[in-house]
């Protein structure tokens, strides 16, 4: 039997429940309530859009797009973006989804934190970002009632969520600061980690190797 929530309809499929499972076996709860109420909200906006969207698709994309700051999928040598986006893809493929299907997903989660690109590409990489914004930001809050986010937050709690996602967003990306150049999460850093020193685009243009 489907779950609803807040008139969303989580698929009822084997690749639902297998990404369902891995990422409650690999993510805190914060994490795992966090990329289901992602799911929820970009369904939600999704609909008040009208946009035509693959379901399935945009459960992985929500459900991967944070399993970089997790302990099992942390690498240091990128962006946490990209560990979720590679192994979105990875489940994907072993699932028989492959191509183009396999890329908007691989990009909605890559895209995540990076403002307004995403919202003018395909309806599964713009409600990925959309559902992010909503959860992390409270972008777009008044776009859904408020029936539909008090269910959402009894299906999905996020008590004290805004101290404790600064806190899993700093866990999980310290260890590569560099990461952070160009993007939203430098600014985590900088509040939360002591001595951390912003890259700058200027200092790194005039320190080029080209001689003028």
């Amino acid at each position: 039997m489907n779950d609803l929530i807040a008139g969303v309809e989580i698929p009822d499929t084997a690749l639902v429940r297998e990404a369902t499972e891995l990422v409650r076996e690999a993510a805190p709860p914060l994490l795992f309530h966090h990329s289901r109420r992602v799911f929820l909200w970009g369904s939600l906006r999704g609909r008040e859009q009208r946009l035509d969207f693959d379901p399935e698709l945009l459960y992985v994309g929500a459900m991967f797009h944070d399993l970089g700051l997790t302990t099992r999928f942390r690498r240091t040598d990128q962006r946490f973006e990209i560990d979720g986006a590679d192994e979105a893809r990875r489940f994907l493929g072993a699932h028989g989804i492959t191509g183009e299907a396999a890329d908007r997903v691989w990009t909605s989660i890559a895209l995540h934190t990076t403002p307004e690109i995403p919202l003018h590409m395909a309806p599964e990489v713009a409600l990925v970002t959309r559902g992010v914004e909503l959860d992390v930001l409270g972008i777009g809050y008044h776009a859904v009632t408020d029936e539909q986010r008090a269910a959402v937050v009894a299906a999905h709690p996020r008590p004290d969520f805004k101290n404790r996602i600064l806190a899993a967003f700093t866990e999980g990306i310290k260890d590569r600061p560099d990461t952070t150049f160009g993007n939203v999460k430098a600014d985590v850093l900088a509040h939360y980690v002591p001595g951390f020193r912003r890259r700058d685009f200027v200092e790194v243009i005039e320190n080029s190797d080209w001689p003028e």
